[in-house]
């Protein structure tokens, strides 16, 4: 998680004075809004090495840095948060998921993005390409396009014998869901039977699990 730090602090760089020319003027306060897609018990581990990061290059909370952080777990106050951090016009945003900066990306196009994590930039519509992003939107992608189907392949190469593979995923997460389409793509070819469950939210989450109570290898 060092690089998210380090990825906002070369935005900053190129968006901002830096602090050391700054200081000989007037010390400024920069605002950096963090939009979580997730519950806020998940952040405290993330937040200690970005906050390390940046003030290993002198952007320190409390003398020149105000952080903004909304926690959602619903594509609905997602956008509801990204519109009120926009409404703070910070100097830049940092979204923790590709849900995240899609909310923040429809919030804003003009104040810079930073997602911390994308399986598919591209296909999700947050950047135009992986070389030349484009528009206000960068970030890192943790997995390729395929990522999904090979996990597949390799539970096949370590049991052979498994037949039939249980599948339990968030409906209401637009990347989870192409995922589940890889998997389901993959299986056909290897001969696996996909049993796919669904949990909107952890209100469904024992009914689910109580649903892949059935056995995997034959």
């Amino acid at each position: 998680m060092r690089l998210i730090g380090l990825a906002v602090v070369l935005i900053l760089g190129l968006i901002l004075v830096p602090p050391t020319l700054e200081a000989q003027q007037a010390v400024r306060t920069y605002r950096i809004a963090v939009l979580v897609a997730g519950p806020a018990a998940e952040f405290p581990p993330i937040n200690a090495v970005f906050k390390q990061g940046l003030s290993e290059h002198g952007y320190v909370e409390g003398k020149n840095l105000v952080l903004e952080v909304r926690f959602a777990t619903t594509p609905e106050q997602l956008a509801q948060d990204a519109e009120a951090l926009v409404r703070l016009n910070p100097n830049v945003i940092v979204a923790s998921v590709t849900p995240a900066a899609q909310a923040a990306k429809d919030a804003t196009k003009t104040i810079p993005i930073i997602f911390s994590a994308s399986s598919d930039p591209v296909a999700f519509g947050l950047v135009a390409s992986l070389a030349r992003p484009g528009g206000n939107v960068t970030g890192l992608s943790n997995a390729g396009p395929d990522a999904s189907g090979k996990r597949l392949e390799l539970l096949k190469e370590v049991l052979p014998r498994v037949s039939r593979v249980a599948v339990l995923w968030n409906s209401a997460n637009a990347v989870i869901a192409q995922q589940v389409k890889e998997t389901e793509a993959a299986a056909k070819k290897l001969g696996v039977q996909v049993h796919v469950v669904s949990a909107r939210g952890p209100d469904g989450l024992e009914g689910a699990l109580g649903n892949l109570l059935w056995p995997v290898v034959s």
